[in-house]
């Protein structure tokens, strides 16, 4: 034979390269090594041994239907593609015995289930923007609500004994949904879709069948004791701003929203601990929009049904936000179904559940206080204080909440897998881009507050001194707004890490900090002016819990980069400051055509003076401060702007 045909099979002979005996036609099994060949060292052993039952003690079968992929067969590429389909299917029985023993048989390996790809990290610039799109719609319909409620029912004593009665179910709203629930909740059901091989579902109904169960408890002894809850909160007499036995009436209708809000704080930690923030940021619009109805329906109404109607349509509305929730679970995959029994971690979340509770109650004390310093004071000073409070909240509300609850999962995963420093990393850039976002409608608001208040609730002549004096707390308040932000933030990430007694040792702390300040209010300040010590003092209760937290995560997390944060927020705070003082001068040098205005007209003038010339000021001062995020913007502003430039081709013309 020719050199060129050495090691050429024979024509026709269809056999393996270098001219060895065609299996097939040697007789060998499809699978197994051609019979020319020796076998691979070891296989003759494993073929003599039997073919395991089952794993070792130590690689116990997973129980559940068959899943996985099959190993490949052994044996020669052309042995496998001539014995087709019907071979590749068979086990494997001549596999290399490893050195600890022989290796399973197919039938155990196909009831290892396949471990999923690590689901990717939602965007968190998408995730907050969509929150923030949701909330501030719902800021803007909640605005239209108070501005409602407040033009209807006026700063009289059924406006107050309808703030009074409603002020439980909205402190569970603050700390629940704002917070203290959700957030707890939020780590444990992100362990738990990692650690089970369901992906937490069992787990997570469980959960929320037992938290339901307490929730109707509670709901159900909050009804029982609302005569004493009112006396708590009044001091069981008129005090001529609010009517015990009317807030009692009220407290009636609208005690059943806590088991509403405890729902939403659950249904909401579920829809964030897998990612999907658009339904809980969208879903208190549907509450504002039931609640605008209800107000036109009670203008309607005789007088007689006008407190059954103000009081079942406000709980409607919370009911709506929460069973809204329930179709935006069973999109990302939950579909409830009550499910009773005990996992061991439930007790952990009973645990938190209890800090929960010991939360609100702290923050229940805190604002009985304020209440009752608010009722003896002037006449519509509970109502004050509660808009001008929620008002201020509307920036948060918009921007912090949104960034914060994006925020959430990613340190608590972080904290699970013990990345301390992601926890730290995140903690300090929702610091920077809280003050990034706030300051500036911080300082505005402490310029212009009382102009905010009359152009909200000053549409009628006979609300405006009260929209003045809303305006005003507004103004002496709205340095809190930063350190309340940072407070929620610090509290998210001692849940993160389980530190969840910190969290309510700095409130504790807030509490008392507080109540001596708001009860020197009364004998410091006249009558007219408690509110507005009542205001300053919450704020100021803010910033020394912001304080306190910032020293404790830094024992706990070490490094947290407090002075970036701070850096972040005195060059806003300068940027801001500079903007603001410019709209105020040329609203002085305006002053006299202003002043022929109607004080609604006024106001909105203002307001708009300080946004168009305050806002440009103020970003062009953070860019020459060299604030990170305001540089990092424009640089994308900038690539934006240069992808849209015409190309030039190659002859010197311009092509699209």
């Amino acid at each position: 034979m020719a050199d060129g045909e050495r090691g050429r099979p024979a024509r026709g002979a269809g056999g393996p390269p270098g001219g060895a005996p065609d299996p097939r036609r040697a007789g060998a099994p499809s699978d197994g090594p051609p019979a020319s060949r020796a076998p691979a060292p070891g296989a003759a052993g494993a073929a003599r041994a039997p073919a395991p039952s089952g794993l070792q003690p130590h690689r116990r079968p997973v129980p559940g239907p068959p899943r996985g992929h099959r190993p490949p067969p052994a044996g020669p590429p052309w042995a496998r593609r001539a014995a087709g389909p019907a071979a590749r299917s068979q086990p494997v029985t001549d596999a290399v015995t490893p050195p600890h023993g022989p290796a399973p048989d197919d039938a155990i390996t196909e009831q290892i289930p396949v471990v999923p790809a690590k689901r990717a990290e939602p965007s968190l610039g998408r995730s907050s923007g969509l929150m923030a799109l949701g909330s501030l719609v719902s800021r803007l319909t909640g605005f239209l609500r108070q501005v409602a409620l407040f033009t209807v029912l006026g700063d009289t004593i059924l406006n107050d004994s309808y703030t009074v009665s409603n002020t439980l179910p909205n402190i569970v709203y603050e700390l629940l949904i704002g917070g203290a629930l959700s957030s707890m909740m939020i780590p444990l059901l992100v362990r738990a879709q990692s650690e089970d091989p369901d992906g937490g579902e069992a787990y997570t109904r469980k959960l929320l069948t037992l938290a339901g169960t307490a929730l109707l408890v509670a709901t159900a002894a909050g009804l029982l004791a609302a005569p004493m809850l009112t006396r708590l909160y009044l001091g069981g007499q008129t005090t001529g701003t609010a009517d015990p036995v009317l807030a009692t009436t009220l407290a009636y209708m609208l005690l059943p929203q806590i088991f509403f809000y405890g729902l939403g704080a659950l249904l909401g930690a579920i829809l964030n601990s897998k990612g999907s923030f658009g339904a809980f940021g969208w879903a208190p619009v549907l509450n504002n929009v039931v609640v605008l109805g209800v107000v036109a329906v009670y203008l309607v109404v005789p007088d007689n049904a006008q407190l059954l109607v103000l009081g079942v349509g406000t709980t409607l509305g919370i009911a709506v936000q929460t069973l809204v929730l329930l179709p935006a679970a069973r999109r990302v995959g939950f579909s409830y179904r009550p499910m009773w029994g005990w996992d061991a971690r439930l007790s952990r979340a009973a645990g938190l559940g209890a800090w929960a509770v010991v939360y609100v109650l702290i923050g229940q004390a805190g604002l009985i206080v304020t209440t009752r310093v608010a009722s003896s004071s002037a006449e519509g000073a509970v109502a004050i204080y509660t808009n001008a409070w929620l008002l201020l909240q509307v920036p948060y509300g918009v921007l912090g909440v949104s960034l914060l609850t994006a925020l959430m999962p990613r340190m608590s995963r972080a904290a699970a897998e013990g990345r301390t420093a992601d926890v730290a990393a995140d903690l300090a850039l929702g610091g920077k881009l809280a003050s990034v976002l706030l300051v500036p409608i911080s300082v505005l608001l402490t310029v212009f507050g009382t102009e905010v208040g009359v152009a909200l609730f000053g549409l009628r002549s006979g609300n405006l001194d009260g929209a003045t004096q809303l305006g005003a707390a507004l103004g002496v308040s709205a340095f809190g707004l930063l350190p309340f932000a940072v407070t929620m933030l610090q509290a998210r990430v001692f849940y993160a890490v389980s530190a969840h007694r910190t969290a309510t040792l700095v409130q504790l702390a807030v509490v008392a900090v507080k109540v001596p300040l708001m009860l020197a209010c009364p004998v410091l300040l006249p009558p007219q002016d408690v509110v507005l010590g009542l205001a300053a003092a919450n704020s100021t209760s803010f910033l020394a819990g912001a304080v306190l937290g910032q020293l404790l995560l830094r024992r706990r997390l070490g490094r947290v980069a407090t002075g970036a944060v701070l850096g972040t927020a005195g060059r806003t705070l300068l940027a801001a400051t500079a903007g603001m003082l410019l709209a105020a001068g040329v609203v002085a040098l305006l002053a006299g055509p202003l002043a022929g205005m109607a004080p609604l007209g006024r106001a909105w003038s203002v307001l708009a003076i300080a946004v168009i010339l305050g806002t440009p000021v103020t970003l062009l001062g953070m860019w020459l401060l060299r604030v990170a995020e305001v540089t990092a913007l424009v640089r994308k502003l900038e690539r934006l702007v240069d992808r849209g430039k015409p190309r030039r081709g190659p002859a010197g013309s311009s092509r699209l």
